[in-house]
């Protein structure tokens, strides 16, 4: 049976085709930031038994990971590598697990963009031999700036990534929370909600360059899990944002697509008012993490006695433990318990036998 996308990474136009079908069949894609080819080959494998798009997201501190730690991140060298090989490698895989995946880079602040500099002429490159780029889009995040200058910064990119194809995700507001080198824990909170006028003035900037972009606007948005009370969600903010463009332009009833960022310990509804709004994207770290982690935790706690020794355990002195202590067993198991979770994401997010 033929499927609606292809399998493999999305580019260019496909892109944007598989956002305006979310929007038109009111779901959502999940956004997985991975770390190595654990958490990729888990999104992948349940991608594939959902049978629907995902998006892979390596955030800079991921990529750093990927790579290696011990790298010098010079010039932002070994970011970009551990990039590069992130996206090869997702590229192999998810043709082979027959899976449509759209392959994304995380928050990039003012100080990160040499990061993505170097993304974006390996893109070029890539672009020259192949005629599609290595990655789907990436993210220019410049909430920390000044309207003007987030606009100003984000256009000069976007200009360049109009030339071969390449989806922009910009965010106006702030994230509070805490991931990878990107602290806002002690923002005042009225700068985690942004008005429609800002979503207005930067979405008129844009749709002048080209269609092909994503807007994460702020409505208390999150990154980590936090007791209730603590975070107000106001999903409304994004039908205000809408509505307001609607007025203005006089366009469809879904203008914008919406990113949802902090989506893990999301309640249900507010998943589900975020997509009829125009989220098609939300970002999901935190509970993965906590998933896979989980996963491995469980099986320790459980095993404790067959890994303290590489021979003994309470069958018998004399039996080895190897088969317990294989980091390929609970690293398996760290697997099979993101994978639950996120199952249960893309049946949260609508996001069920889409291709």
């Amino acid at each position: 049976m033929k499927k609606k996308f292809p399998p493999g990474v999305a580019t260019g136009n496909l892109v944007e085709e598989i956002f305006q079908y979310a929007k038109e069949e009111n779901f959502a894609l999940p956004a997985v930031n991975v770390i190595g080819s654990n958490s990729i080959n888990a999104v992948l494998e349940t991608a594939k038994k959902v049978n629907s798009p995902v998006i892979i997201q390596f955030s800079h501190g991921g990529s750093l990971f990927f790579a290696g730690k011990s790298l010098n991140n010079l010039n932002e060298k070994a970011a970009i590598i551990g990039s590069i090989c992130g996206a090869k490698y997702v590229h192999e895989l998810s043709e082979y697990y027959n899976t449509t995946v759209i392959l994304h880079t995380d928050h990039c602040n003012k100080k990160l963009l040499p990061w993505i500099d170097g993304l974006l002429t390996i893109n070029e490159n890539y672009y020259k031999v192949f005629g599609k780029t290595l990655f789907s889009s990436h993210m220019i995040d410049l909430s920390e700036e000044s309207l003007i200058e987030n606009i100003k910064i984000s256009k000069i990119y976007f200009k360049r990534m109009k030339k071969i194809n390449l989806t922009l995700e910009v965010e106006l507001g702030i994230t509070g929370g805490k991931e990878d080198e990107i602290d806002n824990t002690k923002i005042n909170f009225d700068k985690l909600y942004t008005s429609p006028k800002e979503v207005f003035k930067f979405y008129n900037e844009l749709i002048k360059i080209n269609s092909k972009f994503i807007i994460a606007a702020s409505f208390g948005n999150v990154h980590g899990v936090y007791n209730k009370g603590i975070i107000s969600l106001k999903p409304e903010i994004l039908n205000n944002c809408k509505n307001y463009i609607n007025k203005k332009n006089k366009n469809k009833p879904k203008p914008i697509n919406f990113v949802f960022h902090g989506g893990s310990g999301s309640s249900l509804n507010e998943l589900k008012n975020s997509i009829n709004y125009g989220v098609i994207k939300i970002n999901l770290d935190t509970d993965i993490q906590y998933s896979f982690t989980g996963g491995v935790r469980d099986y320790i706690n459980n095993n404790t006695e067959y890994l303290k020794n590489q021979i003994g355990n309470p069958q018998g002195k004399l039996l080895p433990n190897k088969k317990y202590y294989d980091p390929r067993i609970w690293l398996r198991k760290g697997e099979n318990n993101l994978k639950k979770i996120l199952k249960k994401t893309f049946e949260n997010l609508n996001n069920i036998n889409r291709l």
